[in-house]
């Protein structure tokens, strides 16, 4: 089992251990009183090892008053192929994590804090000055979360085609025919598109994977 993998087993998809949601709880402030979010950097797929790492350490040293969530906000996207429907989960932000803490008076990360964070495996340095990293502002805050979905949450099938736009058929029957998308059926995962058999449009409810814009094809 990699790194990765074993932070992931533990999962703290919220920013907590032992509770599986990335986004905020009803009624949780987007930030805690007298705290702020930064946003730190991490080597590419070390996010969850670093996040899961960094709270278990705050959490055995006792620094927890000064640093309280750890978010790798994730999208939820749903897919259909074969008449299988598949739900995965992207990292909206590759590369890195978000930290909620508290700064000194004069704008520097607590020294604790700062050793604590600077020897976990993975970890970059924090967006802004060398020990003086920039907050987000409220807007940022809630772009970060705004796309993150709850486990509990079923997510729309997401289209990546328009109404109009010229596709061309990869597979089933109708595959080399070309066409236009007529209407899109997220909710059955489904695109109709218009194509011209014998001299007549007629519409075909495809898979998305059965076609493929034009100029891609």
């Amino acid at each position: 089992m990699t790194e990765e993998q074993a932070a992931q087993s533990t999962a703290t998809l919220d920013g907590r251990l032992n509770e599986r949601t990335d986004t905020l709880a009803d009624g949780e402030p987007v930030t805690t009183p007298g705290m702020n979010w930064f946003v730190l950097r991490v080597a590419s797929n070390k996010e969850y090892y670093v996040r899961d790492t960094l709270l278990r350490k705050i959490q055995i040293e006792g620094m927890t008053h000064l640093v309280n969530r750890i978010l790798v906000p994730t999208e939820k996207t749903k897919t259909v192929k074969a008449g299988k429907q598949k739900i995965t989960e992207t990292k909206l932000y590759p590369g890195y994590v978000f930290v909620e803490m508290k700064l000194e008076d004069d704008g520097r990360i607590p020294q604790d804090i700062f050793f604590l964070i600077k020897e976990t495996t993975g970890v970059g340095d924090f967006v802004g000055t060398t020990g003086r990293p920039t907050a987000l502002a409220d807007h940022e805050i809630e772009k970060m979360l705004q796309d993150s979905r709850k486990p509990e949450e079923m997510p729309e099938i997401k289209l990546v085609f328009q109404k109009g736009e010229p596709v061309t058929i990869k597979g089933g029957p109708f595959e080399g025919y070309e066409g236009s998308v007529d209407e899109l059926l997220p909710e059955k995962g489904l695109v109709r598109v218009l194509v011209t058999i014998f001299g007549r449009q007629a519409p075909i409810e495809l898979e998305e994977w059965q076609i493929a814009k034009t100029e891609d094809a």
